[in-house]
């Protein structure tokens, strides 16, 4: 599964191909074949494990947390620290996105990483109005897009971009500018 979603990554739904991922792994692609009848099976299996090993634990971990900004960095510290070793699993988030905007057929409800995200920052950023910690006439959809794009950027960042070490800083800084600790600005 690992190699499968390097070279998803790397080379792009298209262009990977079952040699490439056998390669990869370490193995013949008749054994791939085995478990896996399509390319497209194997893209499904990918994101479904990606989207419950990352964005479901992400949010889990968010929901421990009583603030919009810990929610947030917890949820980021999740998605961005998936897999220590590589950066496969967010590339692969990133990747997925993409791919499901060049092919359609490719998504899937249950498992869109784009919804399910935008899902949970709605729903924290709603929370946060209700508890009082949000004005209430906050825009709710322009802000949750926002925060969107910051942790799809993050995401992007982290698998394309960032060096694994520098991460949680990354993080830390962006926790610190949403709770508004970075700031030092004159009256």
């Amino acid at each position: 599964m690992r190699a499968a979603r390097e070279v998803f990554s790397e080379l792009g739904y298209d262009a990977a191909t079952f040699q490439a991922i056998a390669i990869r792994a370490d193995l013949t692609r008749p054994a791939i074949n085995h478990y896996f009848a399509s390319k497209r099976v194997l893209w499904s299996e990918v994101v479904e494990q990606v989207n419950a090993t990352v964005l479901t634990e992400g949010v889990a971990r968010a929901r421990e947390q009583s603030t919009l900004v810990d929610r947030l960095t917890a949820f980021l510290s999740v998605a961005t620290q998936a897999d220590s070793e590589d950066r496969s699993a967010a590339a692969f988030l990133v990747t997925s996105v993409l791919e499901s905007q060049r092919h359609p057929e490719l998504g899937n409800d249950e498992h869109d990483s784009m919804k399910n995200s935008r899902a949970f920052v709605s729903w924290a950023v709603n929370d946060a109005i209700a508890r009082g910690e949000l004005s209430s006439d906050t825009d709710v959809d322009h802000l949750v897009e926002m925060l969107v794009a910051v942790v799809w950027g993050m995401g992007f960042y982290a698998g394309f971009v960032g060096d694994r070490s520098d991460l949680s800083a990354v993080v830390h800084k962006l926790e610190l500018l949403l709770a508004n600790k970075l700031w030092n600005v004159a009256d």
